[in-house]
């Protein structure tokens, strides 16, 4: 593993002013830190609202943070001028949700394709033209493709061209952001398949950004679990899949459908006791407490007047007052916590499992 992280963000922080009251601001992230190391996948989940996708725009630079920082490949890229942004753009690109608004209807797939190279210098025929095919077989679409327009593809074909053009400029970090969820069930797990390949055969890596923890976890190393913009749960996918702390992370994955009525039922059962209320229907939450306070159905008076501290257990960390010891929740749970070991490198990690394209495990 680098010694490195490809991404570093720290403290991230960003305001937006609330349109319901004067003079008052929402904090839509709130202090958030994660990395992500070179040909490693890094899961950012969580509901509607909860961050995710304004990090991966203030990591785009498509907005500016109100505080924190963002280091690409060892250099801070907030605030960074065009000419910045043009260098940070060989190093990152995004695939974003909408496939067919994210391209020119008025240019081929071909002019496309070969725009990003365009803008750092021009190309010769013979060169475009190999780069072209290269870049339509990555993502497993036939070579005529780069003479038709978007409107002639079904969206998981579009989406397929959103891939290849971020792959362009042979990036080393891919930021998908809603990536799959407008595809349906075959399109979806056909891309998220092509993504996993991408990731291994062309040593990228990615922050994907998503709000079904099951989907995150096929293609994650590890899970960030974002709630009103602040981190509750992070560690490695399996483990936050499987072996869940915090009661929303529970919440989220017993929110998944599954086909089974038996053990739908009884996945209702647990987000019961696991999530008191909706987003819509729950209290504002406290400024200096847990944000998931007003929700929480294992809330005391510490969740509503003090913000927990990231508790270490095992390779999870969590933040939650009834894993802290020394927090004093009256009902606390019972895990022993210690320090973080040292996380796999990605590049000898086992890989995540491949989706059939009935969208269950291959």
């Amino acid at each position: 593993m680098s010694a490195e992280p490809l991404l570093s963000v720290r403290d991230l922080r960003v305001e937006f002013r609330d349109p319901t009251r004067r003079r008052a601001k929402l904090n839509a992230v709130d202090g958030v830190s994660f990395d992500v190391n070179p040909r490693e996948t890094v899961g950012l989940v969580g509901e509607s609202g909860s961050g995710k996708s304004t990090i991966g725009r203030a990591i785009l630079g498509l907005i500016t943070p109100s505080a924190g920082s963002v280091v690409l490949g060892g250099r801070d890229i907030n605030g960074k001028k065009a000419s910045g942004a043009a260098d940070a753009s060989q190093v990152l690109q995004a695939v974003f949700q909408d496939p067919f608004g994210s391209l020119n209807p008025a240019r081929t797939v071909g002019q496309t394709l070969l725009e990003p190279l365009e803008v750092r210098g021009r190309l010769g025929r013979s060169v475009a033209d190999a780069r072209r095919r290269e870049l339509l077989e990555s993502v497993r679409l036939p070579s005529n493709s780069s003479t038709r327009y978007p409107h002639s593809f079904s969206g998981g074909q579009r989406q397929r061209i959103g891939i290849a053009r971020a792959l362009a400029p042979s990036p080393r970090l891919l930021v998908c952001d809603e990536a799959v969820s407008a595809l349906d069930l075959i399109s979806r797990a056909q891309v998220i398949n092509l993504l996993a390949r991408l990731q291994r055969d062309a040593d990228l890596a990615m922050l994907f950004i998503a709000h079904d923890l099951t989907i995150t976890t096929h293609l994650s190393h590890r899970t960030v679990v974002l709630y009103r913009g602040r981190i509750m749960e992070q560690g490695p996918a399996e483990t936050v899949h499987h072996r869940p702390l915090h009661p929303y992370t529970r919440a989220l994955l017993a929110a998944v459908p599954v086909p089974s009525p038996r053990l739908q039922q009884r996945r209702r059962e647990e987000r019961k006791n696991a999530v008191a209320m909706t987003t819509a229907n729950a209290a504002v939450a406290p400024r200096e407490g847990c944000p998931f306070a007003p929700r929480c159905p294992f809330v005391s008076d510490i969740c509503w007047s003090q913000r927990p501290a990231d508790t270490v257990i095992g390779e999870v960390t969590v933040a939650c007052h009834r894993f802290d010891p020394s927090s004093g929740h009256p009902d606390p749970e019972r895990v022993e916590t210690s320090t973080v070991r040292a996380p796999a490198s990605p590049a000898s990690a086992v890989p995540p499992p491949a989706v059939a394209a009935s969208g269950k495990l291959a």
